[in-house]
Order: C-alpha cells, then sequence, then structure tokens
C-alpha cells in the first residue's frame, strides 16, 4: 500500500502539474496529448509487469532465482534512487515540468504526449519492478496487489483533491517520512534477492546462516506475517542477508535524515500564489503571459489511430512475448491445490515429460511439498516453506510411471494424494530420484560416529597435558613441537560450523569478531596458543590459557552424548568439514603464525573419509556414483597436500610455490563440488 500511494503520488503529481502547465499556458490547447501519453505510459508498465511474471513463471527453478535475485537488486537501486530524487526535487517539480510542456508546445501535441509519456513512464516502470519483487519476496500474490491497489487508488484521490485545492499536504514532508519507511521495505527486498542469488549459487555463503529461528516460531503466527509482510525478513537469514540489510538502512537512512535536514535552497522567482506545500498544480502560474492560439484543425481518425497504437502496441508486445515462449517451451503446466483437508484433490492423471507445477497451498498453514515416485516413495521435487495464501512452482521431468503428492502441512498429519499415472514417451529419461530419509536411518552412522569422536578426544586430552607440562617447564620450543598434534587432532574430530557449540569456541576459538581481537580474555585455546607461542609470549603467560584448554577438553568429553545426538547434523557435516578447511585454512584466516594451514586441511580431509565412511550406505543407495569420484578426488587432494611436507616441516600458503597452491586450491574446489550434494540428498524430510 505505501509503494501504491507514494509511486501513485509521485505520478499523479507529474500529470496534475502538467494539466495545469497546458491549461496556464494555452488556453485552447488540448490536454488530449497529456493523456494520451498517460495512457500509454500506463500500459507499458502494466504490459512490463505481466511480462516479468510470465517470463519468471516459465524459467527452470534457478534460473527463476537469478532473475528474481538480479531484478531485486535492480529495483532496490532504481528506488533508493528516486526517494533522493523525490526528496530534493518535491518543491521544484512543477516549474521543471512547466519549463519541459513550453518546449513541447512550441513543437507541437506529438511533443507533449511523449513529455507526458517519459514523465509517468520513468515512475510506472519503477513501480511495476518494485511491486513484482515485493510480490516475490513476500511470497504471496493476492495481499500486496490489493494493498497496492489501496494505495494506488489513495493516491489518485489526493491528486485530484490538490488539482482542486480541496485539500493542502507538505509533499516535503510526505515524502521525507515515507522514504524511511521504504528504506525498511527496500532493505527487505535488497536481502530477499541476495538470499536468491546465494540459492542459485552466483554468490556464497548459502549455508553461513546467522540466525534460523523456523524451529523456535511459526510461519503461520499473526505476528510473524505481520513483521515478514512489512520488513520481508524471514525466519532464517545467512550472514550476507543480514549485513546487507542492516548496511543500507543504516547507510540510506541516515544519508536521507541529514539530507533532509539541510535548508532546502530557495529559487531565484517564488510564484505570488504558492502554498507551502512545495508545490500546487492547479495555480502554478505561467512564466508568461496566456496568449489565444489560432484554432487547429481537427484529425479525428489520426487521433483514433494514435490512440489505438499506443495502447495495443505495448498489449501485442507482451502478448508476442508469451507466445514466444509458449511455442518454443515444451513444459506443461498443471494447477495443484493444497486445501486444509486434501493434498492435491482432484490430481488423476498428467502426461510424461516435462512438468512445471504450479502449487497453491490454499490452507491456513505453511508445510512441505513433495512430488513422489508412488512404488518406493523416492522424491523427484520438492517445494520447502509453502506459506498459506502462496503459490510456488516445481518444474521436474516425468518418465512414465505413478506418482503422487506428498502434504507434510505444520500441525496436521501427513497425508498422501491419489496415485496418478504418466503417459506418454516410453524412452523419456529418468531424472534423478532422491529416496526419502529418517532419523532411524541416520542413528546407527551417528553412533559411529560418535564412537570415533570419543577416541579423538582422548587423545586430544592427552596432548594438551602434554602441552601444559611443556609450558609449566618453560620448554617453549617442545610446546611449539606439541602444539601442531594436538591441533591436527581436533581437526580430526570434524568439528564443522560450531557443530561442538560454546566448547568448540572455547578450545579452537578465533579473535575475529572479539572487541580487543587477540588480547580478548574470551580468546582462548590451541589458537590462543598459537599465537602466544609464535608471537614470542613467555610460558608464565601462557600456562593459565593451556590448563583452561585441559578443563575445556574434559568438559567437551562429558557433554559428547548430548552435542552428538542430532543425527540430522552428519550428513552436512560431510561436506561443511572441508568448506570449513578452505574458508578458515587455505584462506589463512585461522593461522595465528605457525602456517598450518595444509596440515590441518589434511586432518580436515582425514575427518570427511570417516564421516563419508558411516554415511556410504546411504548415499550409495541414493546416487551410486557418487562416493567412487569422491574417493578419487580425494586421493588427488591428499597427495596434493602431502607435497607441501618439507623434511624440517610445511610450507604455508605464503611460502609455497604459484603451482602447489593451485593444485591444493583445485582439488579441494572439485571435491567440494562433488560432496556438495550430500546434505540434500541425506536431509530428513518430514
Amino acid at each position: 500500500m505505501l509503494i501504491g500511494l507514494r509511486e501513485g503520488l509521485e505520478g499523479g503529481l507529474v500529470v496534475s502539474i502538467l494539466l495545469a502547465a497546458v491549461h496556464k499556458r494555452e488556453q485552447r490547447t488540448s490536454t488530449t496529448p497529456v493523456w494520451l501519453g498517460v495512457l500509454a505510459a500506463v500500459t507499458l508498465a502494466l504490459s512490463f509487469g505481466a511480462v516479468l511474471t510470465f517470463s519468471e513463471s516459465s524459467l527452470p527453478a534457478q534460473a527463476q532465482e537469478i532473475l528474481g535475485g538480479t531484478l531485486s537488486l535492480l529495483a532496490v537501486g532504481l528506488v533508493t534512487a528516486m526517494i533522493f530524487w523525490m526528496r530534493r526535487t518535491a518543491r521544484h517539480l512543477s516549474g521543471e515540468l512547466r519549463t519541459k510542456v513550453g518546449h513541447a508546445l512550441e513543437i507541437g501535441p506529438q511533443a507533449l504526449a511523449a513529455t507526458a509519456f517519459l514523465a509517468v513512464g520513468r515512475e510506472g516502470l519503477e513501480t511495476a519492478l518494485f511491486l513484482w519483487t515485493t510480490v516475490q519476496a513476500s511470497g504471496s500474490t493476492l495481499a500486496p496487489l490489493v494493498g497496492a491497489a489501496v494505495g494506488l487508488g489513495a493516491a489518485i484521490g489526493l491528486c485530484r483533491l490538490l488539482f482542486r485545492r480541496a485539500v493542502r499536504i507538505n509533499l516535503g514532508t510526505f515524502f521525507s517520512r515515507t522514504g524511511v519507511a521504504l528504506v525498511v521495505i527496500a532493505a527487505g527486498v535488497l536481502a530477499y534477492g541476495l538470499g536468491e542469488l546465494q540459492n542459485a549459487g552466483v554468490l556464497p555463503g548459502h549455508s553461513w546462516l546467522a540466525f534460523d529461528l523456523s524451529a523456535r516460531i511459526s510461519a503461520d503466527a499473526w505476528w510473524v506475517t505481520l513483521v515478514s509482510g512489512v520488513t520481508n525478513l524471514a525466519p532464517a537469514m545467512t550472514w550476507l542477508q543480514v549485513v546487507a540489510y542492516l548496511t543500507y538502512v543504516g547507510v540510506v537512512t541516515t544519508l536521507l535524515l541529514h539530507h533532509a535536514r539541510r535548508p532546502a535552497p530557495v529559487p531565484a522567482e517564488q510564484p505570488a500564489t504558492a502554498q507551502p506545500t512545495g508545490d500546487e498544480p492547479a495555480t502554478a502560474p505561467s512564466s508568461r503571459p496566456a496568449t489565444a492560439a489560432p484554432a487547429r484543425p481537427r484529425h479525428r481518425p489520426v487521433r483514433w489511430i494514435a490512440v489505438t497504437a499506443v495502447v495495443l502496441v505495448p498489449l501485442l508486445a507482451a502478448a508476442g512475448f508469451a507466445m514466444f515462449h509458449g511455442s518454443t517451451s515444451t513444459t506443461a503446466n498443471q494447477q495443484v491445490t493444497i486445501s486444509d483437508s486434501a493434498c492435491a484433490a482432484g490430481w488423476t492423471t498428467t502426461p510424461a515429460g516435462p512438468q512445471t507445477f504450479t502449487v497453491a497451498n490454499k490452507s491456513g498453514s505453511s508445510g512441505e511439498i513433495y512430488l513422489v515416485r508412488a512404488g518406493d516413495g523416492g522424491i523427484l521435487g520438492e517445494i520447502e516453506g509453502l506459506g498459506p495464501g502462496t503459490q510456488r512452482s516445481m518444474a521436474v521431468t516425468l518418465p512414465v510411471g505413478d506418482y503422487a503428492w506428498r502434504c507434510a502441512m505444520a500441525g496436521q498429519p501427513v497425508r498422501l494424494s491419489a496415485t496418478a499415472h504418466a503417459a506418454g514417451a516410453a524412452d523419456q529419461a529418468a531424472p534423478p530420484v532422491v529416496l526419502a530419509v529418517s532419523e532411524n536411518d541416520l542413528q546407527a552412522p551417528t553412533a559411529a560416529y560418535r564412537g570415533y569422536a570419543a577416541t579423538q578426544l582422548a587423545t586430544l586430552a592427552a596432548q594438551v597435558a602434554t602441552l601444559r607440562s611443556d609450558l609449566a617447564t618453560g620448554q617453549l620450543d617442545r610446546a611449539r613441537a606439541d602444539w601442531l598434534p594436538a591441533q591436527l587432532t581436533w581437526e580430526r574430530l570434524g568439528a564443522a560450523y560450531g557443530s561442538f557449540g560454546d566448547s568448540a569456541d572455547a578450545i579452537d576459538g578465533s579473535p575475529r569478531g572479539l572487541p580487543a581481537g587477540t588480547r580478548d580474555p574470551g580468546f582462548t585455546g590451541l589458537r590462543r596458543l598459537e599465537f602466544g607461542l609464535w608471537h614470542g609470549q613467555p610460558a608464565a603467560a601462557l600456562a593459565p590459557v593451556a590448563d583452561q584448554l585441559v578443563a575445556d577438553v574434559d568438559t567437551l568429553r562429558q557433554k559428547l552424548p548430548t552435542v552428538t545426538d542430532d543425527p540430522t547434523q552428519l550428513p552436512v557435516r560431510a561436506h561443511e568439514i572441508l568448506e570449513d578447511a578452505l574458508r578458515d585454512h587455505l584462506s589463512g584466516m585461522s593461522d595465528q603464525g605457525a602456517g598450518a594451514a595444509y596440515p590441518e586441511t589434511l586432518a580436515d580431509l582425514e575427518a570427511t573419509q570417516v564421516v563419508l565412511a558411516d554415511l556410504a550406505p546411504l548415499i550409495d543407495a541414493r546416487r551410486p556414483g557418487l562416493l567412487p569420484a569422491a574417493r578419487q578426488q580425494m586421493s588427488v587432494l591428499q597427495q596434493a597436500l602431502q607435497a607441501t611436507q618439507t623434511g624440517s616441516g610445511w610450507l604455508s600458503p605464503a611460502t609455497a610455490p604459484l603451482a602447489t597452491r593451485q593444485k591444493v586450491n583445485a582439488a579441494t574446489g572439485q571435491l567440494l563440488e562433488t560432496l556438495s550434494p550430500v546434505p540434500d540428498l541425506l536431509e530428513v524430510r518430514q
């Protein structure tokens, strides 16, 4: 509604000023060209919105995410520029447009129509783009469009009252205050756009969540709907989204308020009838006396041809675009409806081949929707977090066979639709199918990993005790030699992404983000010892750190059964142990002086091999060729890492030759790409 009100008021003010300027300049000049330009601009904006909607719905899922993310960033940029432009020029918009009208009238009615078209068309295209991206970000279609229609209607009514001098509005104050509110909406669209690009793989960090409240709050709660509807925030957001959101709101709001406090420049000439509103479209005086213009012959057929052309050309272009996409696409589109009482009721048949299903949630709950193979429940497609009153598309390729829909809605029992037979070409290639995984399937691998971790922790406890003894006796050289084995044992535990909670920070925490950095009391554990040992700190200063490390390792040994009781985390660890190594070790971020990135990465590789061995039966049943390829790539990476070992120790990324670094980085990236499907393959689905 705010978008419709503000953008509609901007466009309406432009139209009002143009009409007032025409009346004041030449009394006999017709306003038809103005309305013709406005009509063409509105038609163009509607056609643009239709093209966006149709083209997005006809694209594959990844392409939809890329398109939605890119256009969201573009919309945020345009709206940000518009906020500052209108705040700066609201007081003098009337004079600027009257000047343009004067030039247009000297040329002819065609120039006047073009002036109206360009002035209103920009607002229309911005409105169409920003509304479209806001609808995408909110995940809902009806409610945002109703709000936009209400806002546009209110804007039209206000403009009419302003034109007739029935009301007065301080437009500068209005645009300043709504600008701040619009900044919050634009920040949410920005975060949504970045999230879409992360989901599509264009930007990194898809799995680096800043928070995930989806397990603690219900997406169906009224206050969650209100907050997400106003701010476009989601219950789960990545670090990139959170940082971008806060940075955008902080920077743009500060600049906007600073701009608002600056005194507006006083124009050289103030019209005598100007109101304190800053713009008075209906009474704007002319810069020259009104003179009677000679009557021009009317050419009604030509005028109607022009009217027809400006209205039909954008509509025909949009229709041609739709027909072109429809004629070049072989994908069928079907509607699937989810209600409170049924899952895909009435779905009984479907053709084989490429399909795009539009899944509409008409129930009052959010949930997850799966398209499954009837024989074994193998999942061909899924939609997670489908909110009530929303719809999303799912693109799949169906070979000949029997299929059903599975609906897992919050607070309701899991429902299965009727089985539908897909008939068609028998040679249709079968897509990858994911067999569902339950928590029971992951219990045995989790227990095996817990036993492995207990053994590694026992080894680590002995190693840190030795390290403490070295420091207690002042043997710094021996402590430096004993530090690396303890660090490598910790890496072999596979504590990826803080999976051991506070214990991980205590044992192997980084100084990044701490107020005092390496001098902060919260910087403890192995990395704190590394910093001290390689930066000349005395043994007496490091001995208390070692004492605390011994206690923290003992605490983790006691807590191990509880911190490893979530079986859903094991498939994630299969990929993210090595991703941690790439992010922290090979980039140099974790190094506190020892330069041990390569042996630490080798230890992470060993931990990854252990986890994959525990999960091998589940992975082989779902993607038979994945582990053989991964084992070959792990061998290549192992050889590249072992090549960095020298007679006296290990090379660091800073001292290794370029060719050596390239081999390690390439082998790591290739292996991570191969392992990236594992968390999705073994995700526990409802």
